[in-house]
């Protein structure tokens, strides 16, 4: 980038005279405040968890018609105290991202070439080569012949996102398929 020196001067004067203004006092956290508040304005203020890690850190999601506006750490929440990590920080770019996947993609064992698919076809693979899994691997008697019917080459994680209830209905479905092998990302 090529600067002319009417340009410098007019870029180093700027700077000059806002550093003049606040070492004589002048407050400008008020001007701040305002263009925030007219940011958000007419905006509803949703509380939310944010997605990333187990700390499930609280964000206040400001939406407008349907459309989110703004996210920020939430103050009152004990964990956060209102600040965010980078990945929390950027989550309304990553909404507004137009390369973001709304659709499941596929890539085909061999293939390059990822396709898109429906969600539909997506749960129905996953459920079809669940079963296939269980019917070939389902240790139904130890070596005592006790009955076991267990899995154990399958492995299921939870999330710190679901509440208890969701977690004790996952729970129940991985036990009553077998699986053994079951962990949780925000155990202690």
């Amino acid at each position: 980038m090529e600067v002319n020196r009417r340009e410098f001067l007019k870029v180093s004067g700027s700077g000059v005279i806002g550093l003049s203004l606040l070492q004589l006092g002048v407050d400008v956290r008020p001007v701040r405040a305002y263009a925030k508040a007219l940011k958000i304005e007419g905006t509803k203020e949703i509380v939310s968890v944010c997605p990333f890690c187990s700390v499930s850190c609280h964000i206040i999601a400001h939406v407008r018609g349907g459309k989110l506006i703004s996210t920020e750490g939430d103050p009152d929440y004990p964990i956060n105290q209102g600040a965010l990590c980078a990945k929390g920080a950027s989550m309304l770019s990553m909404t507004r991202n137009e390369n973001r996947l709304k659709k499941p993609m596929y890539r085909a064992p061999g293939s390059a070439k990822w396709e898109e698919k429906t969600w539909e076809w997506t749960f129905e693979q996953i459920a079809s080569r669940v079963k296939k899994v269980r019917d070939k691997d389902l240790i139904q008697k130890d070596a005592s012949g006790r009955t076991v019917n267990r899995l154990e080459s399958l492995f299921f994680i939870g999330t710190s996102h679901a509440d208890n209830e969701e977690c004790a209905a996952a729970h129940q479905m991985v036990r009553g398929l077998g699986i053994v092998h079951v962990d949780h990302q925000a155990r202690t």
